[in-house]
């Protein structure tokens, strides 16, 4: 990285999405260090002054969400994963602190048919730090929606994974830096220091 990463806190937020148990378990190749480092991102956020956001997947009970048309959630629908009462719940060791909004998304970014874009232009975030699982499809996606909307972008490719190692690479090295800078969660640390 040419110049030092440099960031407000109080116009900041990091965004921890899909971690969520059953989505750590079957899409990661190094799941624990994965999670150690996002919870090293998350605690660090805290202690900087940063805002901590959850986004989640799931889905009413029947899936009214899931329309025929939607090849991906079809089969979700299909599988009955993400339901109520399924093993949706985030990972105990990246756990919500007291107060910390867990937004719920029925698509594959953060946004659409969310409340994701109301909270934080009400609490003044403009700079958003993305983490996530999968790279190529909620870090993706919310990052190309979040561009549109003129937000500033970090992404933390060290908290990012995706179930194909060279997707997750092509991404990160050759698209992401067009609309993000891409950096590491101990660069986001100490630029929230």
């Amino acid at each position: 990285m040419a110049d030092a990463l440099s960031l407000d806190p109080a116009s900041t937020a990091v965004l921890a999405m899909d971690f969520q148990v059953r989505i750590v378990d079957s899409y990661t190749h190094d799941g624990g260090a994965l999670v150690g480092r996002t919870k090293r991102l998350l605690e660090g956020a805290r202690a900087g002054g940063a805002r901590v956001i959850y986004v989640v997947v799931g889905f009413r009970p029947g899936f009214p969400e899931v329309s025929p048309h939607n090849k991906a959630f079809g089969a979700i629908k299909g599988s009955g994963r993400f339901a109520p009462g399924d093993a949706v719940e985030i990972h105990p060791e990246l756990a919500p602190a007291e107060g910390e909004v867990v937004v719920t998304k029925h698509r594959v970014g953060a946004f659409l048919g969310t409340d994701l874009d109301m909270i934080l232009r009400a609490n003044g975030v403009t700079t958003l730090v993305l983490s996530g699982i999968a790279t190529s499809g909620v870090v993706l996606s919310t990052l190309r929606y979040a561009a549109d909307a003129d937000y500033r972008l970090v992404v933390a490719a060290d908290c990012c994974a995706d179930g194909d190692p060279e997707v997750h690479r092509v991404l990160t090295e050759k698209v992401f830096p067009r609309q993000a800078d891409v950096v590491t969660a101990d660069d986001v640390i100490a630029a929230l220091r």
